[in-house]
């Protein structure tokens, strides 16, 4: 449960795992780098999985060293008129070490996803699946069904989904990601209306605030965000509050992106309000800044910084997690990437220090 997770955090537990995964989803900075929404790229307004028309297309001819094999049939995504698949997987081999114990190193799969789409009604009526089929066992992330009217500028969208907060990134473990507890990996159950119109982006969610659970909340979710998005630059604002028992908590957001010649920049600020275990409740701020420079044709070079202070009231105890990764993409749908991460803390921050090494394979379609 996410807002445990942050309990676990107010009370000064380690929670190093948390923040080394490697399992990731999205990518935001290709957006902002060329000044489209995330629903552009996408067949979910709000980003992440399937990849539309639009997002293969990227794929084949922006995002890769090299285009398609010589004679090679461009790849949509579209089976049929009616049938549309996308797939996505991840091995790593990793090398990590925490402050007191022995080096660790693991090489595994990290996810194999596939995406379905299922157009009853070409652009009006939409059903959508996102499974994960590893490792272990198979996990339903996403089952909803949305419809657009012919204007397609709104959308009612309900079932088990992702929940609009920040920017969608591609860390899943990043500190503004795991704090709020609204990501990829805690989909709900619920109904989302969206507008969006050249310039403008809005969702408003309202769920069951199981956070990822397989059973129904005994409260109520609410889930708002609106951005501001034009060819160079965005900003946006989200809120989230949760009032299931077990999960309590509320959190606003401030985010934004920006493109200088070929370098995208992003930013988000977070501040949460969740319920402890006993005691008063949690106070949190998190920070993130990232730089993705696109230094050669299909290479990427990202640097982050994100900040954790686990009680606002008290001074002298941020946890700083500072990255650097190196992404190329040869070829159209394959990606090979590798980083390295260190995690600092002060005396009165709740996470050990660390650093950690990896090599990614990544694979879509």
């Amino acid at each position: 449960m996410q807002r445990q997770i942050v309990a676990a955090l107010a009370s000064g537990l380690g929670l190093t795992a948390l923040f080394w995964s490697g399992v990731t989803r999205a990518e935001p900075y290709i957006a902002v780098q060329q000044g489209l929404m995330c629903g552009q790229c996408h067949v979910n307004p709000t980003g992440g999985g399937l990849r539309s028309a639009l997002g293969n297309v990227m794929a084949q001819t922006q995002l890769a060293a090299h285009g398609m094999p010589a004679g090679a049939p461009a790849w949509s995504g579209q089976l049929t008129d009616y049938f549309a698949a996308g797939g996505d997987l991840r091995a790593a081999a990793i090398w990590s070490q925490t402050q007191g114990a022995s080096a660790a190193s693991t090489l595994s799969l990290e996810q194999f996803r596939a995406y379905l789409g299922v157009s009853v009604l070409p652009d009006r009526l939409l059903l959508y699946l996102d499974e994960q089929l590893a490792p272990d066992t198979s996990v339903n992330r996403e089952a909803w069904v949305m419809y657009r009217p012919a204007s397609r500028s709104w959308y009612l969208k309900a079932g088990r989904l992702y929940l609009p907060f920040g920017l969608r990134l591609q860390d899943q473990q990043a500190f503004t990601r795991q704090v709020a507890g609204v990501n990829m990996d805690t989909p709900d159950n619920g109904a989302e209306l969206g507008y969006a119109n050249a310039t403008w982006d809005a969702q408003l969610a309202l769920s069951g605030g199981a956070a990822g659970g397989t059973t129904p909340g005994n409260g109520r979710q609410y889930t708002a965000q609106v951005a501001r998005v034009l060819s160079r630059w965005r900003v946006g604002v989200g809120a989230n509050r949760n009032d299931a028992t077990a999960l309590r908590s509320s959190a606003g957001a401030l985010f934004a992106g920006m493109r200088t010649g070929a370098v995208a920049w992003l930013a988000e600020l977070d501040l949460v309000q969740a319920a402890r275990p006993s005691g008063p409740d949690g106070r949190f701020a998190v920070a993130l800044l990232e730089l993705d420079w696109r230094c050669a044709p299909g290479a990427n070079l990202k640097l982050t910084s994100e900040w954790l202070d686990p009680d606002r009231r008290r001074h002298g105890n941020l946890s700083q997690r500072n990255s650097l990764l190196f992404e190329y993409t040869p070829l159209p749908y394959l990606q090979l990437r590798a980083g390295w991460r260190h995690v600092s803390s002060a005396p009165g921050g709740v996470l050990p220090d660390s650093q950690r090494a990896f090599i990614e394979l990544h694979a879509y379609f």
